[in-house]
């Protein structure tokens, strides 16, 4: 894969931790990377935004972000209460090409979930995805209620032919609930697709060093990594 679309089921739930860390696991298996955050709000221009972040825990080579608008609300909106231009799939999917050209790996993380409006025509995230043919990895959160919005997420992926790479717990706790536990065990199947990670809670916070020294612990082979979901499962309980 050379371009994986990474979203969520909500906003605040750990994508830009998960984007760095499948980062970090490319890196650290010699892969150049590029994190594109299409559209980045509710940030000053001075403010670091979530694909340098990604960049800087991961050492990935290359970070891009195509629009920034100054009021933390979806793109589209967000767009036109600034009088900005808003930046929809098709120039998403063109960069994200392009970058392709000159990384190994793209990583492409969307604002909040899947079908969040990037502009007045109702684009989205998922139409970027299908333009580009790649397939798209989910954040979900650990705890009660993340299984219905898993499995909407997964619906609408099914409807519009995009594949689902997995999901991915972006805040795992230290002390995981009852829900969070059983979890582990639900979310495949609500998903339909394979549980590829869990990232422990406050891993954003960690030195670049420690991040991606300890990226690979959290994520399944299948994102270069080595965690297993079954070992996870066991350990916790479920």
């Amino acid at each position: 894969m050379s371009i994986i679309v990474v979203s969520g089921t909500g906003t605040e739930i750990g994508k830009t931790v998960v984007t760095a860390a499948v980062a970090a696991a490319a890196v650290a298996a010699g892969r150049s990377v590029a994190v594109l955050k299409p559209a980045q709000t509710g940030l000053a221009p001075e403010e670091t935004g979530d694909a340098d972040e990604a960049v800087r825990l991961s050492g990935a080579k290359t970070s891009a972000e195509l629009a920034r608008y100054p009021e933390p609300l979806a793109p589209g909106t967000a767009a036109r209460r600034a009088s900005m231009a808003p930046v929809g799939p098709e120039r998403v999917a063109r960069e994200a090409r392009a970058l392709a050209e000159e990384h190994d790996l793209v990583l492409v993380e969307g604002a909040g979930g899947l079908l969040v409006r990037f502009d007045e025509e109702g684009g989205t995230l998922a139409d970027t995805a299908r333009l580009l043919g790649a397939p798209v990895l989910v954040v979900v959160p650990a705890g009660l209620g993340t299984l219905n919005s898993t499995a909407l997420t997964a619906e609408a992926l099914r409807a519009r032919g995009i594949e689902q790479l997995g999901v991915v717990v972006g805040s795992w706790p230290a002390a995981p609930d009852l829900a969070a536990r059983c979890n582990l065990a639900d979310l495949p199947e609500a998903a339909g697709a394979p549980l590829l990670g869990a990232v422990p809670e406050g891993s954003g916070a960690l030195d670049p060093a420690a991040f991606r020294a300890a990226a690979g612990d959290w994520l399944a082979p299948a994102l270069g990594g080595t965690w297993d979901a079954d070992a996870f499962a066991r350990a916790n309980g479920a």
